[in-house]
């Protein structure tokens, strides 16, 4: 099995001239690159860092992000990268958790604990650089063990305490393979890392860009009308985002437009896209393809695709994550283990070489997570008879509402349908007669009323669905660092004095 390290050794091999990374005013060649990787590997080993031990990593996107991405799991560490977003707090309980031994910043993080015996500051002329200059370039693994753990990343510390999922090599490079099923990725290939590398959807397509050759274009951190400029400046073929960077991109090429021709795939994830946040970006980007992968960091991250989104937007299936990857099983389990008949709703479980091995110590929810082989996401959904998956919310986010359940995402679609909406969000609040109620908070792009907003949802969905209240935000709706919509800050201040109150996602 290939480890993380074979795609940059085999692009080493047929194109060591062709250029690797653009990262601002820097760019490099692959033989460039390999040579930084050897040095990084050798660095390592003259801080003491032996395989398996972890090093944490809190930088933006970046060359550097990328090297360390390969060479830490390449040399048989344990790469531990960290959401910049964090707090100290949040970060220190991440990195003592770990156990790192060496952490790369390019942030001041205070509190950083005793585990961590260097820190090396990514920033300045004395710290990375000088660390690479002086290290003598050594050689990788010729192989690891499959299992051999390669990463570290930490989710759901904003809903309780942070867990560490652990990917292996296997995990990692199946994940590679399973995108490579379903793009075409090829050494004309040059990918816009736009999504966070800390987080799963930024590291999705390295190992594919560099197992042929391609080029990756860095993103430090997300603003639309930057992420625009590198497409056109260097004829970028491909990107993944989030949503709300979907959404972003697409009002600024329609306010102001690049030359994005270039643009062939546009791949989204990390939450559910409204229909009609689909359908700007096909106006706003009409030659390239739209790409829904579903999945978790728990998957590496792809468990489904959907390919060609562009070309079913009228029909039933736009509401689809698509069908399992190549290489996945995905099915449809009840509350006891049993798998859904087709059209039933329940609980989505993954199962294949992509799927982690548990949480860093973790045992009680590593057994809740992984069941049987089979990964259960806590997403609700079904699946129709071509194995098209439906998601239908997250199983904390489903609102009941005097006994009947009301899915917070069918909401979220219909208010995205009216042309006001720029943002859109759908929870339960506490509610004397009903249990909870339907509520909505939304951004606007143009005037609305409340009343207008109510009554066009009246008219699409059952009245048990249609939001009580819509709440008028004035700001963009609270994200994560990788982009995601944070219901829970919503929902929070309503639930503060519930005794039932219950944590989201």
């Amino acid at each position: 099995m290939p480890s993380m390290i074979t795609p940059l050794r085999r692009a080493v091999q047929v194109a060591a001239d062709r250029r690797a990374v653009s990262c601002g005013d820097v760019e490099l060649t692959y033989a460039e690159s390999w040579e930084r990787c050897r040095r990084l590997a050798g660095a390592l080993d003259d801080l003491g860092v032996h395989p398996g031990e972890r090093v944490a990593v809190v930088a933006p996107n970046c060359h550097t992000y990328l090297e360390l991405y390969q060479a830490i799991s390449g040399s048989g560490r344990v790469l531990v990268p960290l959401n910049q977003r964090h707090s100290s707090s949040e970060l220190t309980y991440a990195m003592a958790d770990s156990g790192a031994k060496v952490l790369f910043t390019a942030l001041e993080v205070d509190g950083v604990p005793d585990c961590v015996e260097h820190v090396v500051d990514l920033s300045m002329a004395d710290g990375y650089e000088a660390l690479l200059h002086d290290a003598t370039p050594t050689d990788f693994p010729s192989a690891l063990p499959e299992d051999t753990l390669a990463g570290l990343f930490y989710t759901g510390g904003t809903t309780g305490t942070a867990k560490g999922v652990m990917l292996t090599h296997r995990n990692l490079v199946a994940n590679a393979f399973h995108f490579q099923a379903c793009w075409p990725f090829d050494p004309d290939t040059c990918w816009l890392v736009a999504a966070p590398m800390f987080h799963a959807a930024g590291t999705i397509a390295v190992l594919a860009t560099i197992w042929h050759g391609g080029n990756q274009v860095m993103l430090p951190a997300f603003e639309p009308a930057a992420a625009l400029d590198l497409i056109e400046t260097h004829g970028v073929t491909a990107t993944l985002v989030v949503p709300s960077m979907l959404a972003a991109m697409s009002e600024e090429q329609v306010a102001r437009p690049r030359d994005v021709a270039s643009l062939r795939l546009i791949a989204h994830g990390g939450a559910p896209s409204a229909t009609e946040t689909l359908r700007r970006a096909r106006s706003a980007f009409p030659d390239a393809e739209l790409l829904h992968i579903y999945g978790a960091t728990e998957t590496s991250p792809i468990a489904t695709t959907l390919q060609h989104e562009e070309r079913i937007l009228d029909g039933p299936q736009a509401g689809s994550c698509g069908q399992p990857a190549v290489g996945v099983d995905v099915e449809i389990m009840g509350p006891g283990g049993e798998l859904m008949a087709r059209g039933e709703v329940g609980e989505v479980v993954i199962r294949g070489p992509n799927v982690m091995v548990g949480y860093w110590n973790k045992p009680d929810e590593t057994a809740a997570a992984l069941r049987a082989g089979w990964y259960r996401t806590g997403d609700l959904g079904y699946m129709d008879e071509d194995a098209f998956v439906f998601l239908v919310d997250r199983v904390k986010d489903m609102i009941v509402t005097g006994g009947e359940n009301v899915y917070s995402v069918e909401v979220e679609e219909v208010l995205y349908r009216h042309p006001a909406v720029l943002e859109a969000a759908v929870f339960g609040i506490p509610d004397e007669r009903w249990g909870e109620a339907v509520h909505a908070v939304v951004v606007l792009r143009a005037p609305v009323s409340e009343d207008e907003l109510i009554q066009h949802c009246r008219v699409a969905i059952a009245g048990y669905k249609v939001p009580k209240r819509v709440e008028f935000a004035a700001e963009p709706l609270p994200k994560s660092g990788a982009g995601k919509l944070l219901k829970r800050e919503l929902r929070a201040p309503y639930w503060k004095d519930e005794e039932t109150m219950v944590s989201g996602a």
